[in-house]
């Protein structure tokens, strides 16, 4: 699980090295005018808010520290993807199993929920996805090319033009 998660992190690290600050903060983007870098800093900052609660097993990821120096420069961007990554690799050889509490605002308060440490990386993974996702069309709005075929992709997603009935 942490290999492929840390892969998928470092498509953003990719990504990263190939473009500007001002690229990576332009919110021009119909229809949501969200940037680059507010997606990354986002993406990131959940996998901040579990790493942060892991030695009390108490997770919110409510508390994103929504750094903007790490949404409108590139710098700042990657040294803080190398930084979750480095911690992400230091769970390798963690008990996945253990459970934490997580709490989240949806929209009608806080809520609790008891997840095993798995399951709240597995939830950060996938939503990792779905922002890149989001950044593939910003990219392609901004003539920005992909860093890689894979990116934004979930893994379980087909890949061909097949259209089954």
């Amino acid at each position: 699980m942490i290999p492929a998660i840390s892969l998928n992190l470092q498509r953003g690290i990719k990504l990263l090295n190939a473009i500007n600050d001002h690229q990576y903060s332009d919110a021009s983007v119909a229809p949501y005018y969200s940037s680059i870098g507010i997606h990354m800093r986002h993406i990131l900052d959940v996998f901040d808010c579990i790493f942060s609660g892991l030695e009390t097993k108490q997770v919110n990821l409510a508390a994103r520290k929504r750094n903007e120096l790490a949404e409108i420069k590139v710098a700042h961007g990657l040294a803080y993807f190398e930084q979750i990554i480095s911690k992400l690799e230091k769970l390798e050889s963690a008990n996945l199993d253990v459970v934490v509490e997580v709490k989240d605002d949806l929209g009608m308060g806080m809520i609790t929920a008891n997840y095993t440490l798995a399951s709240a990386l597995i939830q950060a993974h996938s939503h990792a996805i779905h922002h890149f996702a989001s950044i593939g069309y910003i990219i392609s709005q901004l003539g920005i090319d992909l860093p890689d075929s894979d990116f934004g992709y979930n893994p379980t997603t087909p890949r061909d033009n097949l259209i089954v009935n």
